[in-house]
């Protein structure tokens, strides 16, 4: 819990301490004016009696060094980092949480909020910041793709495109999720590529072409896609779930992406779904990738390597009674 108690000097009794908390919050995540959701963080920490240092970030090619201050300065004074912010802030804030060894908070204030959701973080902020006061420390699964880590998910090929459509959709139209379903939708009819892959899985090289490579970490969002039980089972267990599909046409892929959002993935035969531990992936003919990470997008140069991490996350998890249902 965030109130610790501390042996005081001599025998009298244990006196309570209040972890001090350093919270970054992305003023461009979601729907939320950021003013208002530190009003509201501040109001429950300091009526609990915690010392609290706040960030506000407006610019994204900000946060990562938001997050790295704050996080070596939880890890100095005992603390710990709170991020309000989607998946992709999430992801920024638990690599800076990592390098300084420090536990992580989460304020979902997303479009989808796959991570919160999984572990049963409310979705409101209050609540969110209520929960947390009664949260301990629970390691969970980060993926990596050679040095970049992901919480929920990475992918090549379409996914990464869509997610850059989704942005621009955004931009024009705001930060909706019916938005993203429009823009995913748009992607996907246009979308024309394919890639040629080698993988080696489990010892065994394998040349493919396909129109997207999907790697999950979260299992929820295996889980909600339809893929096979034991995949999902094993997800965040040591082991990622592997989505390929097939070379298909536009409207072939939209009909598999209805599948996806309908839960019935896996019931598709134009994908094959796995599980693994490792996956070195070479994309002939190509000296960089798109690749996307929690919803971000970056270019990296191919061979590829997903891993589920030997290192894990230290993520507050709220107590039994105040985690919602995953859904």
């Amino acid at each position: 819990m965030l109130a610790e108690h501390l042996p005081c000097a001599g025998s009298g009794p244990r006196a309570p301490v209040r972890v001090p908390l350093w919270i970054v919050i992305n003023a461009g995540s979601g729907e939320h004016d950021a003013q208002r959701t530190q009003e509201v963080l501040a109001g429950v920490f300091h009526a609990a009696g915690h010392a609290t240092d706040f960030a506000q970030v407006a610019e994204p090619a900000d946060l990562a060094q938001a997050c790295e201050r704050s996080a070596a300065q939880a890890r100095s004074h005992g603390g710990i980092l709170v991020v309000a912010g989607g998946d992709g802030s999430v992801n920024t804030a638990a690599a800076a949480a990592l390098r300084n060894a420090c536990p992580l908070g989460v304020i979902p204030q997303g479009t989808f909020n796959y991570l919160a959701r999984e572990h049963g973080i409310p979705l409101d902020a209050t609540a969110a910041a209520r929960a947390l006061l009664r949260a301990r420390p629970q390691q969970v699964q980060v993926g990596l793709v050679n040095d970049r880590l992901f919480l929920v998910n990475a992918s090549l090929g379409l996914y990464p495109q869509a997610l850059q459509d989704r942005e621009a959709f955004k931009a024009r139209l705001g930060r909706h999720r019916w938005v993203a379903v429009v823009a995913g939708l748009a992607t996907v009819l246009r979308w024309h590529r394919r890639l040629a892959l080698e993988m080696q899985l489990d010892g065994a090289r394998t040349r493919l072409t396909t129109t997207t490579l999907f790697v999950g970490n979260n299992r929820l969002q295996v889980e909600q896609a339809g893929l096979g039980d034991e995949v999902a089972e094993r997800t965040g267990r040591g082991r990622l779930a592997g989505v390929i599909t097939r070379p298909l046409g536009a409207w072939a892929m939209l009909w598999l992406s209805l599948r996806g959002a309908l839960g019935r993935l896996g019931e598709a035969d134009q994908i094959h779904d796995f599980s693994f531990h490792e996956l070195q992936v070479a994309v002939l003919g190509a000296r960089r990738v798109k690749v996307a990470t929690d919803g971000e997008v970056l270019a990296m140069a191919p061979p590829l390597r997903f891993a589920a991490a030997a290192e894990r996350l230290l993520l507050m998890v709220p107590a039994a009674g105040d985690r919602v249902p995953r859904e």
